[in-house]
């Protein structure tokens, strides 16, 4: 197990291509960081405004994907469950969105219950009262195709009308658009994030706002690891009471048979990329095999409580920090909405953040340069996210497999 995890480690850092070795997106995030806040200090104000400038224009493009991201995304999943409808099916997805929103507001709970103790707004008003401004030397303005409200409700109508569709005309282009939306984020979004997070921390250093912000954020990290860990915990404390199998009784049991899996996912950072794994150590714990075979894959596109505990956290954390209102219908909307938006994000690494993009602006009233901030942050995190939703997978097929199995295995 020791060298599993140590496997998986690694390959969160660095990954293989053509025989060579790569730097994976978190290393490269990190660097990012460390050399905006080290340059930050010493380039001069004509450099910091040339990123400032490279960070307008890319935040206006990203702007303008999220409403694609969230058809793209979005549709084809609806239309994929919907042409596949059952009682199991029902029952799974049910059953993630509902642990996806007890993950949300375990989030929003422990953050109501500790964050204002951890976080200073106060520090941060004054640093932002005393900063210097970065001004861009020009700006683009490349406005959005539609709303976010107007994606969702697109992507609805799009992916509920190809599901009830004899014909798979519209539901293989929906596919093809999905791969068109996934290719933007791999080949142009996320090679540029170094660069735009780095532009980020830049301009913090040189408006000397970024003591505070990092301060802050390194102690909200180490209360999601934790909320993690009690999350998968209490998951398969649920589960253990459904199992059929005396010996998968032991909450610690189970979780300890699907801990190949996670290791597999810190390093993958790919729900999906690490359905083998996933699959054969759900079988071990006592699933039938059908069961899992149907549950598996489908978790891996709708299930996200790992995901959402972490964006409400960030989330909650950055509007304290800035001293925005925030109230429980807030984000319990934010919540709702969001189980419904990163469905079928975690083929991407970073999805559910670049899915998330339009809530939290619509939601939240977050502003491009908070957007930013949700990046860095999520993505710094992304393997442990990525972790707890295929862990988690597990204990969901563990439930599902009490009601959808004939015969007992005892």
């Amino acid at each position: 197990m020791r060298q599993e995890a140590n496997i998986g480690f690694l390959s969160c850092l660095l990954t293989m291509k053509n025989g060579k070795i790569k730097f994976g997106l978190l290393p490269r995030i990190i660097l990012a960081i460390a050399l905006g806040i080290g340059c930050g200090y010493f380039l001069p104000m004509w450099a910091t405004r040339v990123f400032a400038t490279f960070n307008q224009i890319f935040s206006e493009f990203l702007g303008f994907c999220i409403p694609l991201i969230i058809i793209g995304f979005v549709s084809p999943a609806i239309a994929d469950i919907g042409s596949r409808a059952g009682k199991m099916l029902v029952a799974t997805a049910a059953l993630a969105y509902f642990a996806t929103l007890c993950a949300g507001m375990l989030s929003y709970a422990t953050g109501q219950m500790f964050f204002p103790g951890m976080i200073r707004p106060d520090e941060f008003v004054a640093a932002e009262a005393n900063a210097v401004e970065v001004v861009p030397y020009f700006s683009v303005s490349i406005p959005p195709l539609m709303s976010v409200m107007t994606a969702l409700v697109t992507a609805f109508i799009l992916g509920l009308g190809a599901s009830r569709l004899s014909t798979n005309i519209i539901r293989d282009g929906l596919g093809e658009f999905r791969r068109i939306v996934d290719m933007i984020i791999r080949r142009a979004i996320i090679p540029l994030l170094p660069l735009y997070i780095f532009g980020i921390f830049l301009g913090m250093t040189a408006a000397g706002e970024v003591g505070v912000v990092l301060s802050a954020f390194m102690k909200i990290i180490l209360v999601i690891f934790g909320l993690h860990v009690f999350l998968l915990v209490a998951q398969y404390a649920v589960a253990s009471l459904f199992a059929r199998k005396p010996i998968s009784r032991n909450p610690f049991k189970l979780l300890w048979t699907m801990m190949p899996a996670y290791f597999t996912a810190l390093g993958t950072q790919s729900s999906a990329a690490t359905i083998p794994v996933t699959l054969e150590r759900t079988i071990r714990m006592g699933v039938d095999r059908d069961v899992a075979g149907f549950t598996v894959p489908l978790c891996a596109t709708i299930h996200m409580s790992g995901s959402c505990l972490k964006l409400v956290a960030c989330a909650m954390a950055l509007m304290l920090l800035k001293g925005m209102p925030y109230d429980f219908g807030m984000f319990m909307g934010f919540v709702a909405m969001l189980g419904i938006t990163i469905v079928a994000a975690p083929g991407v690494p970073g999805g559910a953040v670049m899915a998330s993009l339009g809530l939290l602006t619509s939601i939240l009233g977050f502003t491009e340069a908070d957007n930013a901030l949700m990046i860095a942050l999520y993505i710094a995190m992304d393997s442990f996210g990525t972790a707890c939703n295929v862990t988690g997978d597990g204990a969901l097929s563990v439930i599902i497999n009490r009601f959808f199995t004939r015969k007992s295995p005892e």
